[in-house]
């Protein structure tokens, strides 16, 4: 089987396999079909990834069902969690491999994915190592005697997953589904798929049978969209735009009633009153929109700015956004990497472009003190508009990129009505030394999930997903479990003699 050999950090080299994983084993997808999967720092070709056909997904489909139906059902949580203990060791040894492959093809920082995706990657596997033997029912008495619920495993399982934290997302998704006993079938993002194929050499090396994961790239229409139809599909997560979540959800209901679940696109608030730590609200606030670009569900990329500090904020802000090193992700002393292709550039620029045309006041840009990006590749400076009108389109839309709006208020239910002013309902934070106003203001922000005095943070533990536009589910957690499972009630007449 093809192969493409990667130079990762400290110029070290390392052999990806191409093909579609598939019983434990590569193989070229039907017809030979491939994509181009591009290095977006230099605009240069990768490599040509298989990509998976309508016939393809449903050999992955027949794969997984075999292995459900066979020994794979009944294998012990004991075994399931060794499984995915080892996994997540694997991921750990090779940890560099991994966040040389995201910082290649996905344009992360390589030192961002180490401390981001692979170890919450390893953090996921290992905590949902830990879920397989505890999965319990309860048990209850009846009219006529006892009963009880049991939550058992949905059969054949699929995610899609996103470009922008390719090998964490996987995980989210991989480790409570096995965890529960389903088999799995992993659609990787077509503009980075690399981690992908590395990540099944390692499924093979901690020893699951074939059929039990299977991981296949290709196009979101074609591949994606056999996966979504497919009868024996039982459950299938996405994470990505709100327009393709509501594309699945429709074609799940008009073909098996698959379940669903959905994390999608968010516009996260974050609102600093004039009591907070300002220090520290700066550190967040602009991590939370330049961190891999704003190429991040949760970006923070709505900014509320109690008037007390507001100007204040906004030169602190500016200042921290503008100082960035764009270049190879790959080396220690670049701070900013590429979008992740010509087209999310373009996107961006646009935005940006639009920004300009509403007349907004220019914080800072390409022109006005940001610091200069590489001509070559899918590079964005940091951008930021202050003074943003709530109506504006650059303050209601998801932009997926580098780019703050920042807005004024006065009072707390002011910032309240602001923050939930939008489609959206993912992520938020705020910043407040006043525990009680912390509390308040959480309460009443929709969204799946608020951080207090910091932004973005994703645990193992901790749920994280969705309301409104942003989707419903939950991804980490022991809520996650319950998202991979259904519960069976047996009850038993004890008054038969």
């Amino acid at each position: 089987m093809a192969s493409v050999t990667i130079r990762g950090a400290e110029k070290r080299e390392y052999h990806i396999p191409l093909g579609l994983f598939i019983d434990n084993e590569f193989s070229p997808a039907a017809n030979n079909e491939t994509v181009d999967v591009e290095n977006p720092t230099t605009g240069d070709l990768l490599a040509k990834v298989a990509a998976a056909q309508p016939s393809d997904v449903d050999k992955a489909v027949l794969s997984s069902h075999a292995a459900f139906k066979g020994s794979w059902r009944k294998t012990t949580p004991e075994i399931r969690r060794e499984l995915l203990h080892r996994l997540g060791d694997l991921i750990e040894r090779d940890g560099d491999e991994l966040a040389s492959i995201e910082a290649v093809d996905a344009g992360m920082l390589f030192h961002g994915s180490l401390a981001l995706s692979v170890r919450q990657a390893v953090e996921t596997c290992r905590y949902f190592g830990g879920w397989a033997d505890k999965i319990q029912g309860k048990s209850m008495h009846i009219a006529e005697g006892m009963a009880y619920t049991k939550r058992e495993a949905i059969g054949v399982c699929a995610a899609i997953v996103p470009w922008n934290a390719p090998l964490m997302i996987t995980m989210w998704k991989l480790a409570p589904a096995i965890a529960a006993g389903n088999t799995m079938i992993i659609k990787t993002p077509e503009l980075a798929p690399l981690y992908g194929q590395k990540l099944a050499s390692l499924v093979v090396e901690a020893g699951f049978p074939p059929g039990v994961i299977n991981i296949i790239c290709g196009l979101g229409r074609v591949a994606g969209q056999a996966l979504a139809e497919h009868p024996s599909v039982r459950k299938l997560s996405f994470t990505g735009s709100t327009m393709t979540g509501r594309g699945i959800l429709a074609t799940a209901a008009r073909t098996n009633l698959k379940r669903v679940t959905l994390e999608l696109g968010g516009k996260g608030p974050s609102i600093v009153f004039a009591d907070a730590d300002l220090e520290n609200a700066l550190f967040w606030a602009t991590f939370g929109i330049t961190v891999h670009n704003g190429q991040i569900c949760a970006a923070g990329s709505r900014i509320y700015v109690q008037d007390e500090i507001y100007d204040k904020f906004v030169t602190e802000f500016s200042k921290r956004a503008r100082e960035y090193v764009a270049g190879d992700p790959l080396l220690d002393t670049t701070t900013k990497g590429p979008l992740i292709s010509a087209l999310q550039r373009e996107r961006v620029l646009e935005w940006i472009e639009k920004g300009r045309e509403e007349g907004l006041e220019i914080v800072h840009d390409a022109e006005n003190g940001s610091s200069k990006v590489p001509l070559s590749g899918h590079f964005v400076p940091n951008v930021a508009f202050g003074n943003v009108d709530p109506s504006s389109s650059l303050i209601r839309e998801e932009i997926f990129g580098p780019v703050a709006s920042i807005g004024r208020f006065k009072t707390e239910e002011e910032a309240i009505a602001l923050a939930n002013d939008s489609e959206y309902g993912l992520a938020a934070s705020v910043f407040t030394s006043h525990v009680n106003r912390a509390i308040r203001v959480s309460d009443a922000i929709e969204a799946g999930q608020v951080t207090i005095n910091m932004w973005g943070i994703v645990n193992a533990n901790t749920p994280f997903g969705g309301i409104k536009s942003s989707g419903f589910g939950r991804d980490l957690g022991e809520e996650a479990i319950e998202e991979w499972t259904h519960t069976k009630s047996v009850k038993f007449n004890l008054l038969v003699q």
